[in-house]
């Protein structure tokens, strides 16, 4: 069964009736009890928000639920409910399961777990360029943030939405859309934290748990990178590198890079920002975010990646050096480009 639609709201037709997404995922999750869940490698405010309030959601129907993630998510997610349920793991060797529900992910590899390819899977996603891999699929590019569309499911579920729940939903949403930066916000998107407010959620507080929370080692990294920082296209583009000498210079990790993308965008001229990661295996891994109409999304899909139009990213082989000039290029196209289409 098939349910694949831009318009989250739309029906249908999956198997012998109209139905629509939502209500297609709801079904298979009734019928079924035993789930795992994933998402995609290094996962984020919004993989691990979503995966913990469908966990929860899954608990509240007597469900018995797994949670499997490639890597540990950064330390600042670390107190929030439910985190020691998550199981860092790279195979699930013959998963004993009746479904496996997929988060995040515009192909099942993103996941960086092996083991889940014969499964039944449900795939749910807002990123552009999924291959609708799964038994059942929810792609919706329309969402600012995964974890509106597993709001969805849980409404059509029937599962009252508890603080903890909407503990977790609130965090997806306020991360995936950059602290409410990011311009695929809609009205949907502030009525759902409207009912997470109401169950429960201080948003205040929620902004301190995910943005205050920093080690020291995170805030030499901002001054390494802020102060090897370089700048093109006349001040408009923003380029940063880091390699494991900088973190192991500032006593910091990988995970405490998280959002440090966003931090050049807060400067008036700087309308697109790259960062450059060079990894163990000598990859380079980029990341692109922007504002206004510059999309950086096409730059990535020309390297097989993906995102959104103001979040998006790819890893590549190559130099660095020659990898950087490339994408320099392209981002200065989107740039004018984006420069263009405003007002």
């Amino acid at each position: 069964m098939t349910a694949t639609n831009p318009d989250s709201h739309s029906g249908l037709e999956t198997g012998s009736g109209l139905t629509s997404p939502v209500e297609a995922i709801r079904d298979e999750i009734l019928k079924r009890r035993r789930f795992l869940i994933t998402s995609h490698a290094r996962p984020d405010g919004d993989s691990i928000g979503s995966q913990l309030a469908m966990a929860f959601a899954l608990d509240a129907l007597g469900k018995e639920v797994r949670i499997v993630n490639a890597d540990a998510a950064p330390d600042h997610y670390q107190d929030f409910p439910g985190m020691d349920r998550i199981e860092i793991a790279t195979r699930v060797e013959r998963p004993d399961v009746d479904a496996v529900i997929v988060m995040e992910c515009s192909e099942l590899g993103r996941t960086g777990v092996a083991g889940l390819e014969h499964q039944f899977l449900v795939n749910i996603d807002h990123h552009a360029g999924n291959q609708m891999y799964g038994a059942v699929n929810w792609h919706d590019e329309a969402s600012a943030a995964c974890g509106e569309m597993v709001f969805d499911v849980i409404q059509a579920l029937g599962v009252e939405l508890t603080e903890e729940i909407a503990t977790h939903i609130y965090l997806a949403i306020l991360t995936d859309t950059g602290s409410f930066h990011h311009s695929n916000i809609t009205p949907r998107t502030f009525d759902i934290c409207r009912q997470c407010v109401e169950a429960g959620v201080t948003p205040a507080v929620m902004a301190r748990r995910v943005f205050d929370s920093n080690s020291f080692g995170k805030l030499k990294l901002i001054g390494a990178l802020l102060d090897d920082m370089e700048l093109a296209d006349e001040g408009r583009l923003a380029v940063l590198h880091l390699d494991d000498d900088m973190l192991a210079a500032t006593g910091s990790t990988n995970n405490d890079t998280e959002g440090l993308i966003n931090l050049p965008l807060t400067a008036r001229e700087i309308q697109a920002v790259v960062f450059f990661k060079v990894t163990q295996t000598g990859e380079v891994r980029v990341s692109m975010r922007s504002k206004y109409d510059v999309d950086v999304r096409k730059v990535a899909s020309e390297f097989d990646g993906g995102g959104h139009k103001n979040a998006a990213g790819f890893t590549v082989s190559g130099p660095l050096e020659a990898v950087q000039a490339g994408i320099v290029q392209r981002l200065v196209g989107a740039i004018a480009a984006g420069l263009q289409a405003r007002p």
